[in-house]
């Protein structure tokens, strides 16, 4: 395979820049802390104190724009005298606030004013909460991208897709990289985490160095055997780390995270187990790992391998290219091609592990996907966690493959899954080899946080120097102190189909309005000079009552109306507005009054 370096899609590689990490020892004093130092006085063999005029120190600040508060949409920005990077731009998953939504993106109002200060734009992992919002971002603001191979490649796909690729700055970096953008010093670091090629940063200002981990595990057995550069951040903790900004993710989970190769051994017994029929797992379509071990597992097996799930069918296929997935010769088959097979002889890889009701495994349950159909024994391995919010749509797809004669295995039977985050053993033991000076929780709600900083005291840090702070708070890092007394725009946008930013408050208050009561619409023929009604009102119900078994409930909605018409006559009201406030109102009372229910009453009016 030609060297990706090489490759014009990728950008120039960024080049290794080595310093020197010995500090040098000064001829001055220990009292040059505090601004003095020994001078030798010309006229005297003896020395004098001499107070240096102080030198202004600036600060470097931190402006968290997505990430806190919340599980995904991660995005910072970092300044240092009036120059900028932003570290991850990631995207999120809509919930039951936001009906009809695609994906919820960060809002870029502050980073697009500041844009001709930003230098470029690092990103820790390729996993959607980091990586999902850039093409909207490089629509408005071509911002150079730096990340590790596999991430790059990951962005390329998507951006493809956006037919933003051929103009995007995309620059490879990897582990152990030193580089700079302006007046940042970037360190890249070895991490583990649930997707290869995974970095934390280490960004050095004149203010100091302030540590970003991005979502991370200590694995001692990964599945690639690149443990967690551990080492380095020890180095780093010894000469002196500003801030630490670590993931909260499992701050309120005991103990330590278990490894990968736990998945691995549990997928081999069950396997074994499945003796005779077919095996369907469902997985997030990132977790290459864990791909990795179910192809290894169905090889030994003699089993052959489809892939199922556009998202999975793209990182399968990057990943292979790049050497992240070994595929040994002949496994890997088209899934339009697996009943040609033996059902002992096949392995389904699919997404859909959070129930999704677009993705393969609930068209599977629901029998709605073309190529695979539930046969009774089939076997179901739910390689995934549900996100809050999910569990009712797992349990939904959960309990329509068990109708169907599946056997379904889901996390809590089987460790059939394992986290990509560290529990509080692991975040305790980042804390202990970095030693911050300040600490900021981040990527969680608020109770992440919260949990999170108080394992912070608990190694030795005070409680004034550790920072919760909300999306948009700007933090300045001084050597000394911490400020947090302004904020800078930070909210989300949400994207459906082709509109970004065009759904707001008012638009998910109507859907919701729609979703609970339905809609009532009154239409009405008005003569333009009279003011006469010209025929009778038509009632249009969607979502409230079935028209034709409410004749009843029709007509005294048509009364109402007639009654609030003949009162505009008499009061010799002209304003067609007028006429339709107090038709939306007089019906909604109306209907609350006779049903205990609130509909969206929308009133037309036809002028003649």
């Amino acid at each position: 395979m030609a060297d990706p370096k090489q490759n014009k899609m990728y950008g120039q590689s960024v080049k290794k820049k080595y310093y020197n990490h010995t500090s040098q020892k000064s001829a001055k004093n220990e009292n040059e802390n505090n601004g003095f130092y020994q001078k030798k006085d010309k006229g005297y063999n003896n020395f004098k104190n001499y107070r240096t005029p102080p030198i202004p120190k600036k600060p470097t600040k931190i402006m968290p724009l997505g990430g806190l508060g919340e599980i995904g949409k991660n995005i910072t920005l970092y300044e240092y005298d009036d120059e900028m990077i932003l570290v991850d731009c990631g995207m999120s998953f809509p919930d039951e606030e936001t009906p009809g939504i695609d994906i919820v993106i960060p809002d870029f109002s502050y980073v697009l004013e500041c844009k001709d200060k930003i230098k470029g734009l690092i990103i820790t992992h390729g996993h959607e909460d980091h990586i999902g919002a850039i093409p909207y971002l490089l629509r408005d603001f071509n911002v150079p991208i730096y990340a590790t191979h596999l991430t790059i490649a990951l962005i390329s796909e998507k951006l493809k897709e956006h037919k933003l690729l051929s103009e995007a700055k995309l620059n490879i970096v990897k582990a152990g990289d030193i580089f700079n953008l302006s007046k940042f010093t970037i360190e890249v670091i070895h991490v583990n985490h649930s997707i290869p090629d995974a970095v934390a940063f280490a960004i050095t200002t004149p203010t100091g160095t302030i540590i970003q981990t991005g979502d991370f595990k200590i694995d001692t057995t990964p599945i690639d055997n690149k443990m967690i550069d551990l080492a380095r951040f020890g180095e780093l903790g010894k000469r002196g780390v500003l801030a630490l900004l670590s993931d909260s993710t499992n701050a309120e989970r005991g103990g330590f995270t278990p490894s990968e190769r736990v998945v691995g051994e549990s997928l081999a017994n069950l396997f074994n187990k499945a003796d005779g029929h077919r095996i369907i797992v469902a997985t997030f379509s990132s977790n290459i790992h864990r791909i990795q071990q179910i192809i290894t597992e169905a090889a030994k097996c003699g089993r052959k391998v489809a892939v199922s799930g556009r998202s999975m069918l793209n990182v399968v296929k990057v990943a292979a290219e790049l050497g992240y997935l070994i595929v040994p010769e002949g496994v890997l088959i088209e899934i339009e091609t697996i009943k040609n097979y033996p059902d002992e002889q096949i392995v389904v890889v699919t997404t859909g592990s959070q129930g999704e009701p677009l993705s393969a495994l609930h068209r599977i349950a629901f029998s709605e996907h073309r190529q695979v159909e539930i046969i009774p024994g089939d076997m179901i391995i739910i390689s995934a966690t549900p996100i809050p919010g999910n569990e009712k749509t797992v349990s939904k797809v959960v309990n329509e493959l068990i109708k169907r004669g599946a056997n379904v295995v889901y996390e809590k039977m089987y460790d059939v899954h394992v986290s990509g985050h560290a529990c509080q053993e692991e975040l305790k033991m980042m804390l202990g080899v970095v030693k911050p000076k300040f600490f900021i929780p981040v990527h969680g709600e608020q109770k992440h946080l919260y949990k999170h900083s108080l394992l912070g005291v608990s190694m030795g840090i005070p409680l004034e120097n550790t920072i919760i702070v909300n999306n948009g708070t700007v933090i300045e890092l001084y050597s000394d102190k911490a400020v947090t007394a302004t904020t800078v725009p930070a909210g989300r946008v949400l994207v459906d189909g082709l509109g970004v930013g065009d759904v707001g408050s008012i638009v998910l208050r109507d859907r919701k309005h729609l979703a609970e009561g339905g809609i009532i619409v009154v239409t009405v023929v008005v003569d333009g000079l009279t003011r006469e009604v010209l025929s009778k009102p038509e009632i249009v119900s969607r979502g409230f009552v079935f028209v034709k078994e409410s004749e009843e409930l029709m007509t005294e909605i048509e009364e109402t109306v007639y009654s609030i018409l003949e009162n505009c006559y008499y009061n010799n009201t002209r304003d067609w507005n007028v006429y339709k406030t107090r038709i939306k109102d007089g019906v909604a009372k109306f209907l609350y009054n006779k049903t205990h229910r609130s509909p969206m009453v929308l009133p037309v009016i036809v002028e003649i």
